[in-house]
């Protein structure tokens, strides 16, 4: 995918997930990485985002050197940056602020297996990011060690972050761990949400592995 391409679809998606819901305002970022190179496509700092345009989304080089004119970056690109360096199979990276999962973060409070999808298309139970403010290398260092080789993780008084092979699967994901984490809120309204057997955790984490290596 062209580097045009590529900032056209990070603008797409960032308003597919404003659309969503799952951000007000100017919160939250996307990004995605430039094919074969040491570049990130990410949305600006500070910009509504029914006014994003591919021109708006920046690049920028693994070291954080902005490598296109404009407006600034999103102050949250350490964390996106530090997940790419630790990830070679991460395509894309939706950092967002979806009610649910957020409701998870204020509580500090993991999000276990407890519907199948969890665990083939994240990996496990959805982690706790120890709390680091916002912007700063300690969050990052937090996110990555938290998110290990799966593709979310709850960032502790904050939001979520999400990631996949690319734009459409890294949104998947996050799609899918906000209705998990609405789930799971709801049923802890009833009773204590029960987590699937480890020997299924254990079988579908396979199924995880295989689609994030090859498909």
């Amino acid at each position: 995918m062209e580097q045009a391409e590529l900032r056209a679809r990070v603008a797409e998606f960032a308003q597919r997930m404003h659309a969503a819901g799952m951000v007000v305002g100017t919160a939250g970022n996307v990004s995605a990485r430039v094919a074969g190179e040491e570049k990130i496509a990410i949305t600006p700092s500070s910009l509504p985002y029914p006014e994003i345009t591919a021109a708006d989304v920046q690049l920028l080089d693994f070291a954080g050197n902005q490598l296109t004119d404009g407006r600034p970056p999103s102050f949250e690109r350490g964390v996106h940056l530090a997940v790419y360096r630790a990830r070679n199979d991460v395509g894309a990276v939706f950092h967002t602020h979806a009610t649910y999962c957020s409701v998870l973060a204020s509580l500090r409070r993991p999000l276990p297996p407890v519907i199948e999808e969890l665990v083939p298309y994240v990996g496990g139970t959805v982690e706790v990011a120890e709390y680091a403010a916002s912007g700063g290398d300690a969050l990052a260092q937090n996110v990555v060690s938290a998110l290990g080789d799966r593709s979310a993780v709850l960032l502790a008084n904050h939001g979520n972050l999400c990631c996949g092979r690319d734009l459409t699967k890294a949104y998947k994901v996050a799609e899918l761990v906000e209705r998990v984490a609405q789930i799971y809120v709801l049923a802890s309204t009833i009773g204590k949400p029960v987590a699937l057997p480890d020997e299924v955790v254990a079988n579908e984490r396979l199924m995880y592995d295989a689609m994030r290596n090859w498909g």
